[in-house]
């Protein structure tokens, strides 16, 4: 995802700018957690951690997994999908990019089948 619009990289910085936004994306980028766990390591109410969720999940930052914990209840984990950021200033211009896994797992599999379709 590379945005170069002013307006797109300004919320994405605003994003980005968010304790919680980035404590939730550090977080789960450890290992993928429950609401629950997130509400606790960044010491935020339930109802922050869904809202900068939803938010972050518009950008396909994070990931959901449903998954049946021990008692046989349905849990939701959520994983963070960025690889990396870059931001560059060319020419009087903010451009702001942002490489996910999906991205990097989509390039890899190309590659491969590229070189599968040369040999």
């Amino acid at each position: 995802m590379t945005t170069g619009d002013v307006g797109d990289s300004a919320a994405l910085f605003q994003l980005f700018a968010d304790d919680y936004s980035r404590e939730i994306l550090l977080a789960a980028d450890e290992e993928p957690r429950t609401a629950k766990d997130l509400s606790q390591r960044c010491d935020a109410s339930l109802a922050t951690i869904y809202r900068r969720i939803s938010t972050l999940r518009e950008h396909d930052f994070i990931a959901v997994h449903s998954t049946i914990g021990s008692g046989g209840e349905h849990k939701q984990l959520f994983e963070t999908t960025i690889e990396s950021l870059h931001v560059s200033i060319s020419d009087g211009e903010l451009e702001l990019s942002v490489e996910t896994r999906d991205e990097l797992a989509d390039n890899f599999t190309t590659l491969w089948e590229n070189i599968r379709d040369n040999v």
